[in-house]
């Protein structure tokens, strides 16, 4: 997202950048006297005085008590990222840890993606996230079928983001053959591949009954499992590290509100859905209300996908107040995920599927 300059002259943008950097750091309201005594600003402590005024009734700042100094207001922080944010100079310590990411020994997409949530959480001070995105489209891709016995075998689907999943099935088709489970794997990838579940209707499962003739009860049983493996495949998938870290922020003291955005956290699907929905494979900032979700109105949520060959393999990021160091979170989040899509070129093996031998 981006926010309108509106006319803020350079001495407005000094200001602003002041009272946000100032904020950030103290979590207080920031006053003119501050202002004078801290920043290097060639004008009156009345010039500033009058130049804040006029950025409140601009709509950058807020002024919580009549006594006062102000604070940024959403559209202030908005400002601040998009267009006032100086470049954070990482400490060797800091980079020496994200370059440890590199060297680490984890063969699975998720390991890696929860190990990085786990730093960004650490380095920045704020709740990190690691995140396996929705997919909206996916389908499978093959079918397979082993006979076990004769009234059990396995049903295998390979979906089309390359999961390996696998169910045993117990049926009460009466005499149950190799010839019975190949010929259903055979009807499946006939009918079934390429589908989403949305698009399994109930003309092509009345058909696929039609072609097994009178093991046609193998099908119903088969179309569940489906049904399963796709939603399970679609779902999407957050982990939280550092939760804890949100109970010494201030803006955090509301214990009702603390709730409820915790019971956010846990229950994942609101911000699964946010990050699943964002088509920017660049750094996204979302602050407040820009959110749909309502309960992040006092909190940033700060995102980067891991991209390979232009397909998002997952994300990670930090969750914290508005009032965030930005610019420390956002050289931690490119940091990590530049090591982490080094990492994936290369190594073949972290290609975003993960092969899941059977339940």
């Amino acid at each position: 997202m981006s926010s309108e300059n509106r006319g803020l002259t350079e001495r407005k943008k000094q200001i602003l950048k002041a009272i946000v950097d100032a904020h950030i750091e103290g979590g207080e309201p920031v006053g003119s006297k501050y202002i004078l005594q801290n920043r290097q600003l060639n004008c009156s402590s009345a010039t500033i005085r009058n130049e804040m005024a006029e950025l409140e009734d601009m709509g950058y700042l807020e002024q919580p008590h009549a006594s006062a100094g102000r604070v940024p207001s959403e559209l202030g922080y908005r400002f601040y990222v998009d267009s006032l944010i100086e470049r954070y100079a990482m400490t060797t310590n800091e980079i020496a840890q994200i370059n440890a990411l590199l060297k680490a020994k984890m063969g699975e997409l998720d390991q890696i993606l929860l190990a990085a949530s786990n730093l960004a959480s650490s380095m920045t001070n704020y709740t990190g996230i690691a995140i396996k995105p929705k997919i909206n489209s996916v389908s499978i891709g093959k079918f397979d079928t082993i006979f076990l016995e004769p009234d059990h075998y396995i049903l295998v689907a390979v979906d089309s983001e390359n999961n390996v999943k696998s169910k045993h099935l117990h049926t009460d088709v009466p005499i149950l053959t190799q010839n019975s489970v190949a010929k259903l794997a055979r009807v499946l990838n006939l009918y079934m591949t390429g589908l989403s579940a949305e698009q399994i209707t109930l003309p092509i499962i009345m058909k696929m009954e039609a072609d097994m003739g009178s093991e046609s009860a193998l099908v119903s049983d088969a179309i569940k499992v489906v049904y399963d493996l796709l939603n399970e495949s679609d779902s999407g998938e957050m982990r939280v590290s550092g939760i804890d870290r949100l109970l010494q922020y201030p803006e955090y003291s509301d214990v009702s509100q603390l709730q409820a955005l915790l019971g956010t956290l846990e229950k994942k699907e609101d911000i699964l859905n946010l990050v699943s929905q964002s088509e920017n494979e660049d750094i996204s900032v979302v602050i407040g209300s820009e959110s749909q979700v309502k309960v992040m109105n006092n909190s940033a949520l700060v995102f980067k996908p891991i991209v390979k060959d232009g397909k998002t393999l997952g994300a990670i990021g930090v969750i914290g107040p508005r009032r965030m160091d930005y610019a420390k979170v956002l050289a931690t989040l490119e940091g990590l995920s530049g090591n982490i899509e080094n990492m994936i070129h290369s190594n073949k093996q972290l290609n975003g599927g993960e092969s899941d031998g059977g339940k």
